[in-house]
C-alpha cells in the first residue's frame, strides 16, 4: 500500500511505500526541489485536497542527476509511527523458548548421568532417585572409588596349623573418605628369603569378604570412617614363602 507525503518548501505531492519511509528513518529529498525533509510528519490524507502527484522523492536519493550539489541530507531521531512498527511473531518466540527450555533439560540430564557416583556421594537423598532413574535406564549408580581415601591399616600372615599349606591373611580396611567407598581388590605377593616373588594373587571383594555377608551389605561398601576386618585364607602349596606385600587397588 502507498502513501503520499507533501514536500514542505515547494508544496510537490510524492507516492511512497512504507518501505521507503522505514529505509532512513522517514527522511526523503524532494524530486522536484532537492529537499530533504521527514516523509512522515509531512503524510497527508488522500481526498482531503487536490493535488498533482509527481515521482517518488525517494528517486532523488540515488539518482546523482536529480540531487542538488552540496545539499546536506538531514538527520532525524524521530520514532517511526506505529503502523510501520515491525511485529515478531508470537509463535516463533514461544518455538525458541521450548528449545532453549529443551537443551537445557537434556544438558542437566547428561550430567546427573555422567556425574551419578559423585552426586549420590555427597548427596545420599539423591541416590534413590538415581537408582529408580538407572532403573529404567538399565544403568547403575556406582560407589565412589578413590583408592587414596582408602587404606590397610594393619596386616599379618600366618600358616593355619590345621591344614597343611593353607595361609591365613588378616587385615583390616579403612575408608578414610567423608563418603561410602567400594570394596577395593587386594593384590597379595608372597616372597622368599630374596624378596622374590613366589606367588601373587589379585582377589576380588566377593573372593574376599565373608559368604556369610548379605548382598545388600556387600552393595553398600565400606561406610564413611569405617573399618572392616578380613580374614582370608589361601592355599599356598608346597611354596616357601618368608614374606609377603598386601596392596589395594580399584579395577579400571
Amino acid at each position: 500500500m502507498s502513501l503520499t507525503t507533501r514536500c514542505p518548501v515547494c508544496g510537490t505531492a510524492f507516492r511512497v511505500q512504507r518501505a521507503q519511509l522505514a529505509a532512513r528513518g522517514g527522511r526523503v529529498r524532494c524530486g522536484k526541489c532537492g529537499e530533504v525533509f521527514d516523509g512522515i510528519a509531512a503524510l497527508v490524507e488522500e481526498g482531503a485536497e487536490p493535488f498533482i502527484l509527481e515521482p517518488s522523492p525517494q528517486l532523488g536519493l540515488f539518482d546523482p542527476s536529480r540531487r542538488p550539489p552540496g545539499l546536506p541530507l538531514k538527520t532525524g531521531n524521530g520514532a517511526p509511527p506505529a503502523f510501520m512498527a515491525h511485529e515478531e511473531p508470537v509463535g516463533r518466540g514461544l518455538l525458541w523458548g521450548l528449545l532453549v527450555l529443551s537443551a537445557a533439560v537434556a544438558l542437566a540430564g547428561q550430567a546427573a548421568y555422567s556425574y551419578r557416583t559423585e552426586i549420590a556421594a555427597f548427596m545420599p537423598s539423591a541416590r534413590a532417585p538415581l537408582d529408580a532413574a538407572c532403573h529404567l535406564l538399565r544403568c547403575e549408580v556406582p560407589l565412589p572409588r578413590r583408592p587414596e581415601l582408602m587404606s590397610i591399616e594393619s596386616s599379618d600372615l600366618q600358616a593355619e596349623p590345621r591344614r597343611d599349606g593353607v595361609i591365613v591373611l588378616n587385615a583390616v580396611l579403612r575408608n578414610r573418605a567423608a563418603f561410602a567407598q567400594d570394596y577395593p581388590a587386594l593384590e597379595l605377593t608372597l616372597t622368599d628369603e630374596a624378596d622374590r616373588p613366589v606367588l601373587r594373587r589379585v582377589l576380588a571383594p566377593r573372593e574376599y569378604l565373608d559368604p556369610a555377608r548379605s548382598e545388600p551389605d556387600v552393595t553398600r561398601g565400606i561406610p564413611a570412617g569405617a573399618e572392616v576386618s578380613l580374614r582370608i585364607y589361601l592355599d599356598a602349596g608346597r611354596r616357601r614363602a618368608t614374606g609377603y606385600r598386601l596392596y589395594l587397588f580399584y579395577p579400571s
